[in-house]
């Protein structure tokens, strides 16, 4: 390539539309190479460097690192890569902006005795991260669950237990979950504790049984809730007075359903009520949550006896 038709630091920046301060920043990570070198030291380029220098520009346009850009350039197997990982990037910084929009909704609204309020609670929800996560709720849920169950039960527990974050979030939404995260996260009052008590004198109680047999009842009973119906018998509950029995290695009889309904209303707990009443303003439309199915089980249960 001959020296006329190579261009100057200055000349390249002008056709770009550039600064000479661009094109040596460009040139010193390696993006922009140089052709050749002038007599005096001074970096020349050659024609195809305006193309480049251009399609760097359009990478950085769209917000692309420059480390990302020094991937793509000269491999085109790297672009998908790339691209996919830009994408997951603005998705997150997407949501991030929907949940300060609906918070800032939801503070605008109110008295200012209610803003106080839900300032502090999306504060300690949020503590610098949008959208929030579920490490709080799923803490919550493991000191809950009767210990030593299988980690097969803990996950599909915590999977249907847990609201995830909304990704369009409404401002009733925002104030849902971080009463939730406030529910989840405050102290035990002393001499208490929210894991259901083990029964007693039962030798033969089997968690295990129980939550497998719970499992199945709940997916049985989520049609009826979809459907809006009235607690009944039925296959549902059948499945869930069987958990119980077989849990305790009893029988499904007469005398169990009562015995078990004046247990269960026992073990009722507030906490647990709060819990599953924000996590259906949590859920999304016509999915059931576990504490819905478990209240119309219980129904069901009061009715048979």
């Amino acid at each position: 390539m001959s020296q006329d038709d190579m261009l100057s630091i200055g000349e390249l920046a002008e056709r770009a539309g550039v600064t000479v301060k661009t094109v040596r920043f460009y040139s010193d990570r390696g993006l922009l190479p140089e052709a050749a070198r002038s007599a005096g030291g001074h970096r020349r380029y050659g024609p195809e460097a305006l193309d480049r220098l251009r399609l760097i520009r359009s990478l950085r346009t769209l917000d692309l690192p420059v480390g990302d850009i020094d991937r793509v350039l000269d491999r085109e197997d790297m672009w998908e890569d790339v691209i996919a990982g830009q994408l997951k990037e603005l998705g997150s910084q997407l949501a991030a902006l929907r949940w300060r929009r609906a918070a800032l909704h939801l503070l605008g609204e109110g008295t200012a005795e209610e803003r106080a309020d839900r300032l502090r609670l999306i504060g300690a929800l949020l503590d610098g991260a949008l959208p929030p996560d579920t490490s709080a709720p799923a803490r919550f849920w493991r000191r809950v669950l009767p210990v030593r169950l299988p980690a097969r039960q803990v996950t599909w527990i915590l999977d249907a237990a847990v609201p995830q974050p909304p990704a369009d979030p409404t401002p009733a939404q925002v104030l849902a979950f971080a009463r939730l995260h406030a529910l989840v996260t405050m102290p035990c009052p002393p001499g208490h504790d929210w894991r259901p008590p083990p029964p007693e004198r039962d030798p033969e109680y089997r968690p295990t049984v129980l939550y497998d047999g719970l499992g199945e009842a709940y997916e049985l009973v989520a049609p009826a809730l979809r459907a809006g119906r009235a607690p009944h018998e039925g296959e549902a509950l059948d499945c869930f007075v069987s958990a119980y029995a077989h849990a305790h290695g009893a029988r499904d009889t007469p005398g169990f359903r009562r015995g078990l309904r004046l247990r269960l209303d026992r073990s009722a707990h507030p906490v647990m009520d709060r819990y599953w009443q924000l996590a259906a303003e949590l859920a999304t439309p016509h999915t059931p949550t576990l504490g819905a199915a478990d209240d119309w089980l219980r129904a069901a249960l009061t009715t048979s006896v």
